[in-house]
């Protein structure tokens, strides 16, 4: 449980990391290909260089983020790393993410609506609607969308590979016969280049992950290390996207300039019509026209189903990571206090509501895929540069020089790359602009009416002051037996507890778990923990238990956490409060909830320590 009170259990190995960051950075071959080859400046059958150089910085950016990643073992995303800097840029940080995540959920939305066929004229209403059921779905916290990810991530992978078998194996196949010189002008290939780094998009994701991956052989909870799943879950995912885009942008390449213009129309479903085009060749080494026309159109459809339903979890991760940060943000007190109330399944309304009306305002505004794009890469990229520029001038981060060096000089290419984007991308600009005015002037409006005012001091009274400074208050326990009782309201199970408490003449703990169903792209800052005294009721439960364990003689210690995954704080409290029994209540929910959350006394049960007593209580 860190210092924010939010328990962060670290259960994540590499292999199911690498198939969430597939679910998210892997999306982008999706639309990368097809939005190169319809480039105004350098596109068609002279953008394999383009394809190329865009592949490269994206393995380039994921070694850095293998650097990021072994360094930020609690979190390593945007406004973790920018907040060591300052708080200002650390906003500015998040905001750019927020405008990344606002338009990868609308753009892998409609995105996912062309593989799956969807006729152009009711792309974006079916767009709009798929986005209302994702915030549906969102409303009730669900815990399982990442598994989602996790299963489409391997049919993808396959998807893709035989697609580049397809395209090797097939007659005509891979080949360099239709490409077409491009122009000599280096400014017209950078714009170009440019234009088309969307392959970076989702590489954040992994630096979000570390505050619950597994740590290292060796290592522990005070000094943790996650540079081993770390590493293994960003090559996997980067030699995938490297290879897959470069290979896939090959294939496209090789089919014959006569398929030009059917190129062009495809540009939003790309891999669809390159596996339907190769699957039909191939099968036309084994079987008649028909038949393989047909196996074609079959593959096709399979190619469809795949990558657009791992477009839909894509849509869904954006949301989660939209709410998390917003409501981290609000609990940092950089937006309005508002913003931090969570409703009855621990999701935050205002954040919801926000992940859902701005890609909404998003598709509106956007006439086709390529209005989308355009508002893409800068926050993307902002972001990251905000990311690596941040770790690089941080001299408390123990980098080598190589590290250094490496992320300095990524960080000043990306710079470079972030204002041509400025420049060249006026629609792009408008949107950034249009986010960061409205999320400063939220801020403004957050620290205003906190009563916060900006002091600058020097740094001596900064360390004076700072809350690593004040002495740490540990409970003196009483030595005996220890029952701890998780409590969800004023039930007929806190009374059966007193009394179990005075019989055994034991100490009663009593554990309040408000229920965070939000991912978190960081953990929340050391300031300030969550008080029960603030939540109306987790008072009224545990001053009724104060009073009526004073009026009976027994010792009762409140206990209260903010947790994404209440069965695992109960575990974790239990062994961490060397308790001799614990108590749960029975849940009594609707199908549908149980369905979307799980049942908290399973989980418990299904994984409690042996030597600690279990007792449900209904």
């Amino acid at each position: 449980m860190d210092s924010g009170g939010v328990h962060r259990p670290r259960n994540v190995g590499w292999r199911r990391a690498a198939a969430l960051l597939y679910g998210d950075w892997g999306t982008s071959k999706a639309y990368v290909i097809g939005l190169v080859f319809t480039g105004s400046i350098v596109g068609g059958y002279a953008s394999l260089p383009i394809i190329l150089a865009v592949c490269a910085l994206t393995a380039l950016v994921g070694y850095n983020y293998v650097i990021v990643c072994k360094h930020f073992p609690d979190g390593g995303g945007v406004y973790s790393a920018a907040r060591l800097q300052g708080r200002t840029l650390a906003v500015i940080g998040a905001l750019l993410l927020l405008a990344d995540f606002i338009v990868t959920a609308a753009m892998s939305a409609w995105d996912a609506m062309s593989y799956f066929g969807v006729s152009p004229g009711y792309i974006r209403l079916i767009t709009i609607g798929v986005i209302l059921v994702v915030g549906v779905i969102n409303y009730f916290g669900p815990k399982h969308s990442g598994s989602i990810a996790v299963s489409l991530a391997v049919p993808t992978v396959v998807v893709v590979v035989l697609i580049i078998l397809f395209s090797a194996f097939s007659e005509p196949g891979l080949t360099f016969k239709y490409l077409e010189k491009s122009p000599k002008n280096f400014s017209n290939h950078w714009v170009a280049f440019v234009g088309s780094i969307l392959a970076l998009s989702g590489v954040e994701a992994i630096a979000n992950l570390t505050g619950v991956l597994k740590l290292d052989p060796g290592s522990s909870m005070e000094k943790p290390r996650v540079h081993r799943a770390a590493r293994k879950a960003i090559l996997i995912v980067a030699v995938e996207v490297v290879l897959g885009t470069a290979v896939l942008g090959w294939a496209m390449l090789s089919i014959p300039s006569s398929f030009h213009d059917e190129l062009l129309k495809h540009k939003e479903d790309m891999i669809r019509f390159v596996g339907e085009h190769y699957g039909e060749l191939f099968a036309g080494r084994f079987a008649g026209p028909a038949v393989a026309v047909q196996f074609g159109h079959w593959f096709g459809f399979v190619i469809g189903l795949t990558v657009g339903l791992l477009l839909l979890s894509a849509v869904n991760t954006a949301g989660g990571a939209m709410i998390g940060l917003i409501y981290l943000l609000a609990r940092d007190g950089e937006m309005p206090r508002a913003f931090a109330r969570l409703n009855s399944h621990g999701v935050p309304w205002w954040p919801l509501v926000i992940s859902l009306a701005f890609p909404i305002v998003v598709v509106l505004i956007s006439d086709d895929i390529d209005g989308l794009a355009g508002l893409y890469a800068i926050g993307v990229v902002g972001a990251i540069t905000v990311n690596l520029g941040s770790c690089c001038f941080n001299l408390r981060l123990a980098l080598n020089w190589f590290e250094r060096a490496v992320m300095g000089l990524t960080f000043a290419f990306l710079a470079i790359v972030e204002v041509t984007l400025a420049h060249t991308k006026h629609d792009a600009l408008f949107f950034i602009v249009c986010v960061l005015i409205f999320g400063l002037t939220l801020r403004s409006y957050a620290l205003k009416r906190a009563g916060l005012q900006t002091v600058t001091v020097s740094a001596q009274v900064a360390a004076a002051v700072a809350p690593e400074a004040a002495a740490q208050f540990r409970l003196n326990l009483i030595p005996g037996q220890t029952i701890l009782v998780a409590a969800r309201g004023w039930t007929p199970v806190l009374q059966f507890a007193l009394e179990e408490a005075r019989l055994r003449q034991a100490n009663l703990y009593v554990l309040y778990v408000k229920e965070l169903a939000v991912s978190l792209p960081a953990p929340l800052p050391t300031g300030e923990s969550p008080r029960w005294q603030d939540d109306a009721r987790a008072a009224e439960i545990m001053y009724g238990m104060l009073d009526v364990g004073r009026q009976n003689g027994v010792t009762v210690i409140p206990l209260y956490a903010v947790s994404e995954n209440p069965a695992s704080t109960i575990l974790d409290l239990a062994a961490t409060m060397g308790a001799d029994t614990l108590i749960l209540g029975s849940t009594h929910r609707s199908a549908l909830v149980s369905l979307l959350k799980g049942n908290v006394v399973t989980e418990v049960a299904r994984s409690l320590p042996e030597n600690i007593r279990l007792l449900i209580f209904g």
